[in-house]
């Protein structure tokens, strides 16, 4: 079930202000609302889901890629100490980054960038939060994630299945990776089209990695399952049947 914590912060955060005008009246809908450039802010219970697999904490320190519309990032700056966030769009990071000051969530620093190279001078991160489907995971995410850290990232393509994988690096540093059903969302984007040929770029196969300590736990838990609609004030009910 999603915890009481991020419940709370689902039911503080004003989505819809994070949301541009000609979307606001699906703010609260169980859907994915565009918010220009091709993008889409998720729709809440992806936001829970994500939120909860990285059991955050309020001394955490957290890096988000792909600010968006803010929302993802403000739902974790109720949660955790403070949250690092970056956004390859010029246009959305200025917005995000307005926005998030108006709405005033001081704990979040935001920059321009392409986040699959993580934010090095901030971490290491107790936990990553990968907001676009990415090819393969990326290695610097990796070395960037604290021993006992957790991160959360949707890997696959545009046209293909993309899988929802909870990414753990253990305290000895051996990397485990579940698997949490099907998603689907916007690419990452920036100058990293190629999978690596380095450490970690089997860390979307469902194998032992001996050479990198990595293992992979298929179908950790199912979670890909309809919800009618989530309203500001009744988020807890309907979550709680994707558990």
């Amino acid at each position: 079930r999603i915890s009481d914590a991020v419940m709370a912060s689902m039911n503080t955060v004003k989505r819809h202000e994070l949301v541009p005008q000609s979307g606001r009246r699906f703010a609260y809908e169980n859907r994915p609302v565009p918010i220009g450039y091709g993008q889409t802010i998720s729709q809440p219970y992806i936001v829970a889901l994500m939120t909860e697999l990285i059991e955050p904490d309020a001394d955490d320190v957290v890096l988000e890629v792909g600010t968006g519309s803010g929302y993802q990032a403000a739902i974790l700056a109720e949660l955790v100490d403070h949250v690092y966030s970056i956004e390859i769009i010029a246009a959305l990071a200025t917005r995000a980054r307005s926005d998030l000051t108006r709405l005033g969530y001081e704990n979040v620093t935001t920059r321009l960038g392409d986040g699959y190279y993580g934010w090095e001078e901030h971490g290491p991160f107790d936990a990553i939060v990968v907001t676009a489907a990415a090819s393969h995971v990326p290695p610097p995410l990796i070395e960037q994630l604290k021993p006992g850290g957790r991160m959360v990232i949707p890997v696959g393509g545009r046209f293909v299945t993309q899988t929802l994988l909870l990414i753990e690096k253990t305290d000895t540093g051996q990397v485990i990776t579940r698997q949490y059903g099907a998603v689907r969302f916007v690419p990452l984007t920036g100058s990293h089209s190629a999978p690596p040929r380095a450490p970690f770029a089997c860390c979307n196969t469902a194998r032992v990695c001996r050479g990198h300590r990595l293992r992979t736990v298929v179908n950790a838990r199912p979670v890909h399952r309809a919800v009618a609609s989530l309203r500001v004030h009744d988020y807890q009910p309907r979550i709680a049947r994707l558990w």
